[in-house]
């Protein structure tokens, strides 16, 4: 008979310890960390509520924070018009006692390269610039990050700060004179001159990121330097 793997998800407990807006639609939550409890840059893994009616509506999110620290953060998009823990996260209060899983996810440094972002897909990316930050191995890194408005640019004054010049905004709805308006594509990758012999990271939400693998491919990225949640 054929052997299969079952993939046990096991739950940790960790209290919240403080929640803060970091711009209009984000916040930052630092939990308590369970003991043994690690994680690689880029990682993510299941949350929930432990309260009654929230267990069964877990959803993903980022480590922002690097393994080694006695805590553990999550940046978190609010999006009121979902039903689950997005639209609770908000209303939390220190001393909420929440539930993750195991850590999960594919994203992961392997050198040198560009970093793609759409919204809330940045929250891959923050710990492992923090990572490369802390090492001294930042430089060489490019980040494109789109986003809707300036007010929406998710950790704006530190990636500014981090990567300078290596730093490029592009806003779909608003003209501003610092940042390239549009969209993440071929023609902007190419003016930039985005190098296509080292690794891509890709994240943010799935239209956006289909629209930019095609994009990538069509200006012939190896599929095995594309580097994405599986």
């Amino acid at each position: 008979m054929p052997n299969f793997a079952l993939k046990v998800f096991m739950t940790h407990p960790i209290i919240l310890e403080s929640i803060t807006h970091i711009n209009h639609n984000v916040v930052r939550l630092i939990t308590s960390k369970p003991d043994g409890y690690t994680f690689k840059p880029g990682q993510a893994t299941n949350m929930a509520i432990d309260q009654p009616g929230q267990l069964s509506k877990k959803r993903p999110f980022t480590f922002t924070n690097l393994p080694n620290e006695d805590c553990l953060e999550f940046t978190i998009k609010i999006y009121p018009s979902h039903h689950g823990v997005t639209k609770q996260i908000e209303t939390l209060t220190p001393g909420t006692e929440l539930i993750i899983e195991n850590p999960w996810g594919t994203i992961h440094y392997k050198g040198e390269g560009t970093f793609i972002a759409g919204g809330a897909g940045i929250t891959p990316f923050i710990a492992i610039l923090k990572d490369l930050r802390q090492k001294g191995q930042l430089q060489n890194n490019r980040l494109f990050f789109g986003s809707k408005t300036e007010k929406d640019i998710i950790y704006k004054m530190n990636l500014e700060a981090w990567l300078g010049t290596d730093f490029n905004v592009v806003l779909s709805d608003e003209k501003h004179d610092a940042y390239a308006q549009g969209y993440i594509d071929a023609a902007l990758l190419t003016k930039h001159n985005i190098a296509l012999n080292k690794p891509v990271y890709l994240c943010g939400p799935p239209n956006m990121m289909n629209a930019v693998k095609e994009d990538l491919y069509t200006l012939g990225l190896p599929d095995s330097q594309l580097v994405t949640e599986a």
